[in-house]
C-alpha cells in the first residue's frame, strides 16, 4: 500500500471546502505543511475554564461543557502536536480535570450530565453518571498514553496511574468484551500499555482473539452497515496488537481505506450523525483520520 493511492490535491481541497479549522490544522500538520502551535491553537478553543474539553469537539455532543470523550479527541491531538510546552500545559490541566470528574474506583462516567442537550446524541444524555465505563475510560487512558511517552507530567499524574489500576481490574473480570467498541478502546489501551503494566500482553492476546480473522465486527446497535474492521482495531504498524491480526485483512482493509477517497476528496463514516453540522465535522475527522493511516503504512 503506497501513500501515492491518496489524491493528496483532492484531500487538500475537501479540508479547504468543508473541514473546521481544527482538522484543517492538523490535515496541514500530517502533510508537512503545518506549525504544531497552530494546531494546538485551535484545540485549545475547545478547553474550558476547568482544563476540560467540550464545545463539540465531539461532533455529536454539542453541549459545552468538559467531557469525557472531549479529552479523548483531546489527547489525540495533543499527541501530533508533541511535548511543546503549550501543549504540556494543556495536556496537565487535563489530567487535572479528569481527576477531579473521575470516581471512587478511578474509573470515567461515559457521560457528565448535559446542560443543554440540543443536537446531541440521545446516548451522551441518557448514562447514570455516577457509574464508571470501561469503554470511555480505556478509551481516554489509552491515548493519554501515548502523550505520555513524551510528557512526563502526563506520565506521572495521579489520574493516569488510577485510571489505569481500574481498566486493570474491570479488564482482568471480564470474560469477553461487552460490544465492539468497548472491544476495540480495551484493546487499545493493553497495547498502549503493553510494556509498562503487568499482565498487559498477555491480556492483549485472549481478547484480541475476539476480533474475527477478517478483522470485521459489527457495532451492536449501530446503522445498518456499521462495523469496525481491521485499521480500527489498529490502525498503526508494528504494534504489538497488530500482530494479533491476520496480514491478508490488513492489506484488504488498506485497499477499502485507500478506495473510500470520494470524489470530492474527503472519506465518510458509516454510522449517522445527529445534526449536519455534525455530519460534516466528522468527515473532516474521518478524513485526517484515514490520510494519518495510509502514510503510516508508506
Amino acid at each position: 500500500m503506497e501513500a501515492m493511492d491518496i489524491d493528496m490535491a483532492r484531500a487538500s481541497a475537501f479540508m479547504t471546502s468543508h473541514g473546521r479549522l481544527l482538522e484543517r490544522r492538523r490535515f496541514e500538520l500530517l502533510t508537512g505543511q503545518g506549525r504544531p502551535e497552530d494546531v494546538l491553537s485551535a484545540l485549545v478553543a475547545y478547553q474550558n475554564a476547568d482544563g476540560g474539553f467540550g464545545w463539540g469537539l465531539e461532533p455529536d455532543l454539542r453541549s459545552p461543557e468538559s467531557q469525557p470523550v472531549g479529552a479523548l479527541h483531546a489527547f489525540e491531538v495533543l499527541e501530533e502536536v508533541g511535548p511543546a510546552d503549550a501543549a504540556v500545559e494543556a495536556a496537565g490541566r487535563l489530567c487535572d480535570w479528569l481527576a477531579s470528574v473521575s470516581l471512587p474506583d478511578g474509573g470515567l462516567p461515559f457521560a457528565l450530565p448535559l446542560a443543554d442537550d440540543t443536537g446531541s446524541a440521545p446516548w451522551w444524555g441518557q448514562v447514570d453518571s455516577t457509574l464508571s465505563s470501561l469503554h470511555l475510560t480505556s478509551a481516554v487512558a489509552a491515548v493519554a498514553y501515548q502523550v505520555a511517552r513524551r510528557d512526563p507530567g502526563v506520565r506521572g499524574h495521579a489520574w493516569l496511574g488510577k485510571a489505569t489500576r481500574y481498566c486493570q481490574d474491570r479488564i482482568a473480570e471480564l470474560d469477553r468484551p461487552g460490544n465492539a467498541l468497548e472491544l476495540r478502546y480495551v484493546l487499545w489501551f493493553l497495547d498502549a500499555t503493553h510494556d509498562v503494566v503487568p499482565g498487559a500482553v498477555g491480556e492483549l492476546e485472549r481478547l484480541g482473539a475476539f476480533v474475527p480473522a477478517d478483522g470485521v465486527l459489527a457495532v451492536e446497535g449501530g446503522a445498518e452497515e456499521e462495523a469496525l474492521r481491521p485499521l480500527d482495531f489498529s490502525p498503526y504498524p508494528d504494534r504489538p496488537l497488530r500482530r494479533l491480526l491476520v496480514g491478508e485483512a490488513v492489506d484488504a482493509d488498506l485497499e477499502r481505506l485507500a478506495g473510500g477517497q470520494g470524489d470530492d476528496g474527503g472519506w465518510v463514516v458509516d454510522f449517522a450523525s445527529q445534526t449536519a453540522a455534525g455530519a460534516l465535522e466528522w468527515r473532516g475527522y474521518a478524513t485526517v483520520a484515514a490520510v494519518k493511516t495510509l502514510l503510516a503504512h508508506r
